[in-house]
């Protein structure tokens, strides 16, 4: 499974991602499809982001049973702690 939120993005994005994935959300994108889909998919979202973020979270074989990509800049930012992944919210300017 493949989970992707975007934030501050185009919607042109957005529309192109709904080809392969439902929205439930505004830009909270869920869907399952082969690695070399995702990879894919990712590498668009990665130029086509500009100064909005993502975040994507997919199924692998970790002790969290998962793995998560960052591009941009995201409201929280994603720390490994001893293995594990925590989200943290930053401070306001």
């Amino acid at each position: 499974m493949v989970i992707l939120i975007l934030e501050r993005v185009t919607p042109g994005l957005r529309g192109e991602l709904t080809r392969w994935m439902i929205q439930p959300k505004t830009g909270v994108f869920v869907g399952r499809f082969s690695a070399l889909v995702r990879d894919k998919l990712w590498d668009r979202v990665q130029k086509s982001v500009k100064t909005g973020a993502g975040i994507m979270v997919y199924t692998t074989n970790t002790p969290q049973g998962y793995a998560v990509r960052t591009c941009g800049r995201p409201d929280r930012d994603l720390v490994d702690f001893e293995g594990l992944i925590l989200a943290k919210t930053r401070k306001r300017e």
